[in-house]
């Protein structure tokens, strides 16, 4: 349970002894939270690097489910710490963390990496369509129909190496790929109903070789939100914090700094 409590990441747990550990010291909260297609383990390389200069760190196990419900489910993890937040999204994440953080008071910086930043409305699928680039579609495998109606939505195993991780070694691509969690479309399709980067100085690094996010439109998004600094990594893919951690954790400190 030791090793549970303090490695909460590698599962998405937390427990009530390290959240209130958290309040002890000076620096923010860095609170990670995955997208699509991935899960809290996306974020360990980031982690020990972050945990090794000092910084408590939660990774959320996103629902994937709607927008609004994950950004509630994360707002609730949230307000148990009293420490200043800094949130980090990933990918379909970004509009969770700037759902979540609209409510919470604590949040002082935004990080989106490879991750939407919808304004009201915008939906994670009408900003991947926003611009040519996205080869998303294609390599989907066949749906899960859901009780609902809705559908489970999983990447191909044997495409999403080169899809989602392009420049991840082969070997840890595939394992990504067995251990994918699945998105609903409706998640997806779900249009923001906040937009906290509006409010909350924001931070963006991306891959200039997303094949799931067209780089043009991570970039729009960046100057859109009025970037306090964005870091555009060549010929890295979608998963820039496993491939190259040691710029976004760079990244991520910059926005912890600032507080």
């Amino acid at each position: 349970m030791k090793k549970i409590a303090k490695f909460v990441f590698a599962a998405g747990f937390y427990a009530a002894s390290t959240l209130a550990g958290f309040a002890t010291t000076s620096k923010p909260t860095i609170v990670l939270v995955h997208g699509a297609f991935a899960d809290s383990s996306s974020w360990n390389h980031v982690v020990s690097r972050l945990e090794k200069d000092g910084y408590p760190v939660l990774a959320v196990a996103n629902p994937l489910r709607g927008v609004k419900s994950d950004g509630e489910y994360v707002a609730r993890i949230l307000k148990s710490v009293k420490t200043p937040l800094v949130l980090v999204g990933h990918s379909y994440g970004g509009s969770v963390i700037s759902s979540a953080a609209a409510n919470v008071s604590n949040v002082k910086a935004l990080v989106f990496v490879s991750a939407f930043a919808p304004e009201l409305g915008e939906s994670a699928a009408t900003l991947s369509g926003k611009n040519p680039g996205s080869t998303l579609g294609p390599t989907l495998d066949e749906p899960v129909v859901l009780p609902d109606g809705t559908k489970d939505l999983y990447i191909n195993q044997r495409k999403f190496p080169e899809q989602f991780a392009a420049d991840v070694p082969l070997a840890t691509a595939r394992l990504m790929a067995v251990g994918q969690r699945p998105i609903t479309d409706a998640a997806l399709a779900e249009p923001a109903s906040n937009a906290a980067w509006e409010k909350i100085p924001s931070w963006f690094v991306y891959g200039e070789a997303d094949k799931n996010i067209p780089p043009q439109t991570l970039k729009w998004m960046a100057d859109r939100a009025k970037s306090k600094k964005t870091v555009a990594i060549q010929g890295a893919s979608h998963v820039v914090m496993i491939s190259h951690p040691d710029e976004v954790t760079k990244l991520i400190e910059a926005a912890a700094s600032e507080q």
